[in-house]
């Protein structure tokens, strides 16, 4: 079976590891239960807006939360924040060499459409 060409690139150990780190970046995750913009999760986390597009930046980058864009009919798309994640895994491989694991969930049909959706609008 091929590879999914929608399926995020897996992150660096160490942008994931940074992201953890971050006391911020793990709370913008515990408040992400649903999708959500940068208003309302500024406002469940208590985050400023500046800080919160650096750290959804770091999340972002880091593999752990991913940018959907639901598309209206009027026009006036709204970009919402998911976690994009179910387990993080950090184990010993062969030689003692440090491998990371990024379990997903399958992902909905509907959440696909607003993926192309939002590389195209990317594209354009």
């Amino acid at each position: 079976m091929g590879r999914d060409p929608f399926a995020p690139e897996e992150p660096s150990l160490q942008d994931v590891l940074d992201a953890l780190d971050d006391p911020d970046c793990r709370a913008v995750i515990e408040r992400l239960d649903e999708p959500m913009t940068v208003a309302e999760l500024a406002e469940a986390s208590g985050i400023p807006k500046s800080t919160l597009y650096r750290k959804l930046d770091l999340l972002s980058e880091a593999g752990l939360v991913e940018e959907r864009l639901d598309v209206r009919a009027d026009g006036r798309h709204t970009k919402r924040f998911v976690v994009d994640f179910e387990e993080v895994r950090v184990s010993l491989g062969e030689d003692n060499a440090i491998e990371l694991g990024v379990e997903r969930r399958d992902r909905t049909p509907e959440e696909r459409l607003s993926e192309l959706w939002s590389e195209v609008r990317k594209e354009t």
